[in-house]
């Protein structure tokens, strides 16, 4: 796609050139290379960008993507001093001071536009989907279902599975075997399962003297798991072995990234403060195989935002807020405060609805509140759930691989 080659001879300081197509290169005061397109658009590049780049075998690792040169004799002080467009080979040609010569695809060039547009469209289409936030009423409409088989065997439904837990947040399945490794396959099928101190798959059901709230039978309020981890886990895998046969057992969910938007237009204040205030959430306990204890422990704020000022993860777990609150004194009423708006809006657009014998209920666990209804075992039918964890990290790169199979760097 690029190559460069050592040039012999003088250079010139600045040099414009136009060729039959109408497609221009112009050098702009040594820092940026313009391209002007017959169309009137005009693609802008920084010459340190464009040395930095150049994937010819001396400066780059065709088979592993990878740069070969180090920044300490990297391109910060090489200076572009001629730039051409060649309409035959379509390519842009920079010729550098240190005698070494850039060829750039045009094509190569257009995908990686610093345009407002382009750099959008890349985020969108290939970083990650925008979500699509919504409330109680548009439950309906964002409802995406699958069968599980289809799944597992057909590489267009997975994406589109993995892309409505991106878009939407949640899917459901139907159609699963009465079979304990489904959570399983269904990790596997993305690529792998992140273990936790629970183990690689758990087990979601009444136990007697349980160490984890979720194994009682009372009322599972809208939480998110994990907030005590830094990584936490990006989607839950619940598939409904045995569903309980009294009215309760139902599922509870709230897109929390709905609800975090609500707050920030309708009470910034609060909002602000649930963005800024950091909650100490903890779990202590044995590893249920090995017996090993642990003791987990992460400090963040109920709202957390990425680098683009987008929803990032929501951390709420009532059961697991550490009663330690290592904050000043000032800031605990307010934050209270805010919280109780939090979960109150939450709890006013909750969903309802009861899984069946061989759905799976899968979900953001970054952004959705889940939670479960009151259910009362008997001796001949007890709820019973499997569950399984994967990484976003994992999925968003399974999810890359089947809309752009053929990428390259």
């Amino acid at each position: 796609m690029l190559s460069c080659k050592h040039l012999i001879g003088p250079l010139l300081n600045r040099q414009f050139q136009r060729h039959a197509s109408g497609i221009t290169a112009q050098l702009l005061e040594q820092r940026y290379v313009e391209l002007a397109q017959p169309d009137g658009q005009r693609l802008k590049y920084p010459s340190i960008w464009l040395r930095d780049n150049c994937q010819c075998p001396e400066c780059f690792h065709a088979e592993t993507r990878a740069r070969k040169s180090h920044w300490e004799r990297g391109p910060l002080h090489v200076q572009a001093k001629r730039v051409n467009y060649d309409e035959k080979s379509q390519q842009l040609i920079v010729n550098w001071e240190d005698a070494h010569n850039s060829s750039y695809d045009l094509e190569w060039l257009q995908e990686r536009d610093f345009g407002q547009q382009s750099r959008q469209r890349y985020l969108n289409e290939v970083y990650k989907p925008p979500v699509q936030l919504w409330g109680k009423s548009q439950f309906g409409e964002v409802t995406r279902e699958f069968s599980y088989d289809d799944v597992l065997k057909q590489d267009s439904v997975l994406r589109d599975w993995l892309e409505a837990l991106a878009v939407q947040g949640f899917a459901l399945l139907h159609g699963a075997p009465h079979d304990t490794e489904v959570a399983r396959h269904l990790a596997e099928r993305i690529g792998h399962i992140k273990r936790t101190t629970y183990g690689d798959v758990f087990e979601v059901k009444s136990k007697p003297n349980a160490k984890n709230y979720a194994y009682l039978m009372t009322p599972l309020p809208l939480h998110t798991d994990m907030p005590y981890y830094e990584y936490k886990a990006g989607i839950n895998i619940l598939h409904t072995l045995v569903q309980s046969s009294s009215p309760g057992g139902a599922n509870m969910m709230t897109d929390g990234f709905f609800i975090a938007d609500k707050m920030r237009r309708e009470h910034p204040d609060y909002y602000e403060v649930l963005r800024t205030v950091p909650v100490n959430w903890f779990d202590i306990g044995h590893d249920g195989d090995a017996g090993k204890p642990f003791h987990s422990l992460w400090r963040a704020p109920v709202i957390c935002l990425d680098v683009d000022g987008q929803f990032a993860r929501i951390n709420q777990n009532t059961t697991k807020r550490d009663s330690r609150f290592t904050v000043p004194l000032d800031q605990a009423m307010s934050w209270y405060e805010a919280y109780d708006k939090f979960l109150q809006l939450a709890q006013a657009e909750a969903v309802e609805f009861k899984t069946r014998a061989g759905d799976v209920f899968v979900f953001n666990n970054l952004r959705m509140l889940h939670g479960r209804t009151a259910y009362e075992d008997s001796p001949d039918n007890k709820r019973h759930l499997i569950g399984a964890y994967v990484d976003w990290d994992i999925i968003y790169s399974k999810l890359r691989t089947l809309k752009f199979p053929n990428a390259s760097n």
